[in-house]
């Protein structure tokens, strides 16, 4: 049993906040003001001017690539092209690796003020080279690599011989090769070191999606066996990317969807997240939404009605207003008390969608951290969509129509870091749509846990709930909004224990599975 002395911050329905808070066994026993008598004698953390907030939560993140590019080569700081060969050159020096994967280019953080092409590839590295662009859904290769491809991904919408640039299913049949080359052994110790990374970063909780074309889907299996507890210090609750409902029952998940397979429309690096209206710097161009509705209908009315959670991957209005009139058509159809199906980023949206997200209970899985990425900067925004870029996640909007708003990073796009997001929340580019300090909080806590049916034992700190917790070294609710990023995680603790690292792979190596 220990007692916490201090600032507690509950982020309970009522934002309550209080002096106190016991755990006993894993549990949170009492939270309030004045420590009854029968705990004055159990051992106490006095936590000054500090903080103990539940742990965080990220709704939305692409686990497996995150941990298999937080181990290979990042290019997110190439100032420009000699730069970006350096870069390589250094990895391929150091590791010798076969094939060389990267993550983080752009044409927005360069000098030269574009992709680098094929060709250009070919003069820094003879290995193959795959340079996954830093949205997440383009990347470019070198010839060795284009070489690797099979024919038929060469004939697919969005290859590009001669750039060597791929976009929308090129790129997506693409990576799903590349990434069966990947060693399962390898896989997973980056996994288990992604773990780290992020319980560092206070996180316990995470939804991860998966299903990026591993052989047999093995990035999702190899997460499921994570989830079953080997990874102490993250709760996994997978998305499954696939729109074969059939897969996601045979192995009796409860959820479906995410990107990739589920995504309705592409993004704005692309400038192909599907619009209402034409982007501003190309009159012909509304982006493209990848199903028909009706193929849309069809899933989610599948995935409805056999109790499954759905999330879709939408950015551009029109996106997001196809994933909306599903939802509404199949709980019309089919009336669901508590589905809690989400769309993630929903980046733009009309009044419409709004409303019925509110109505329904639609969630959305934002990621703040991108309103203040320089990979893909506001002035860049500004000039594809014009005066829709002040129209980017409406957060304040959101809240006050009682949407549940949840908070992720959409990694390896931004890293997991709950403190940049809340400060990127604060701080919305448009100060209207800004939130409180306290409504950050909850968007990585809370509503994290009520998007994943998590929130009657996780995301508040609420005796009879799971004592996951973190020491902040601030109080968040005490700091200035413009200092949020500031913050930082100083002891994840997981059922009433402190977290000291690599627990995940000590649970393997004690089943034998490494060692």
């Amino acid at each position: 049993m220990t007692v916490y002395q201090g600032p507690v911050i509950t982020c309970d329905k009522n934002n309550t906040i209080c002096s106190c808070l016991v755990e006993d066994r894993g549990k949170v026993v009492f939270t309030g003001n004045e420590l009854p008598g029968i705990y004055a004698n159990h051992p106490k953390v006095d936590l000054g001017n500090r903080a103990l907030i539940p742990a965080f939560g990220d709704s939305h993140l692409h686990f497996s690539s995150y941990a298999l590019f937080s181990s290979t080569l990042d290019v997110r700081a190439a100032r420009d092209f000699s730069h970006l060969s350096e870069l390589i050159s250094a990895y391929v020096n150091s590791t010798r690796p076969k094939v060389v994967l990267g993550f983080g280019i752009s044409a927005h953080s360069v000098q030269e003020g574009r992709m680098v092409t094929r060709t250009e590839l070919d003069k820094m590295e003879k290995r193959p080279v795959m340079l996954v662009k830093y949205d997440g859904h383009a990347s470019v290769i070198n010839t060795a690599m284009q070489n690797l491809l099979p024919p038929k991904i060469k004939k697919l919408r969005g290859y590009n011989s001669d750039t060597g640039h791929l976009f929308q299913e090129a790129f997506f049949k693409a990576t799903d090769h590349i990434s069966a080359r990947v060693p399962v052994v390898s896989l997973v110790r980056h996994m288990l070191s992604a773990v780290d990374r992020m319980a560092g970063k206070g996180i316990a909780l995470a939804h991860p999606v998966e299903g990026v074309g591993f052989l047999l889907d093995l990035d999702v299996d190899i997460v499921r066996f994570l989830a079953r507890g080997l990874s102490d210090p993250v709760q996994f609750r997978i998305f499954f990317q696939t729109l074969e409902v059939r897969k996601v029952l045979k192995r009796k998940l409860p959820r479906i969807g995410g990107c990739f397979a589920t995504a309705l429309d592409g993004c704005f690096g692309s400038c192909d997240a599907a619009l209402t209206a034409p982007y501003a710097h190309e009159p012909d161009n509304t982006g493209i939404l990848f199903y028909p509705d009706s193929q849309v209908d069809e899933f989610v009315r599948t995935a409805h009605d056999k109790g499954l959670q759905v999330q879709l991957h939408a950015i551009g209005d029109a996106g997001v207003d196809q994933a909306v009139r599903a939802f509404d058509r199949a709980q019309k159809n089919n009336p669901r008390k508590d589905h809690r199906h989400s769309i993630i980023h929903a980046s733009l949206m009309s009044r419409t969608a709004m409303e019925l997200c509110a109505e329904h209970g639609i969630g959305i899985a934002c990621q703040p951290s991108l309103l203040h990425l320089d990979l893909e900067p506001y002035s860049y925004l500004k000039t594809i969509l014009g005066d829709r870029a002040d129209r980017i996640s409406p957060l304040r909007t959101l809240l006050d129509m009682g949407v549940h708003v949840s908070g992720g990073s959409d990694a390896p796009v931004t890293l997991p870091d709950p403190a940049f997001g809340m400060w990127c929340a604060c701080n919305h580019y448009r100060a209207d749509q800004s939130v409180t300090a306290a409504e950050a909080l909850k968007m990585y806590t809370y509503e994290t846990a009520w998007a994943g049916f998590d929130d009657s034992e996780r995301g508040s700190l609420e005796p009879g709930k799971t004592a996951d917790m973190v020491i902040l070294d601030q109080n968040p609710l005490e700091m200035d909004t413009k200092e949020l990023f500031r913050l930082k995680t100083e002891q994840l603790i997981l059922k009433g224990k402190p977290y000291h690292g690599n627990q995940g792979l000590g649970s393997l190596v004690w089943k034998g599975i490494f060692g």
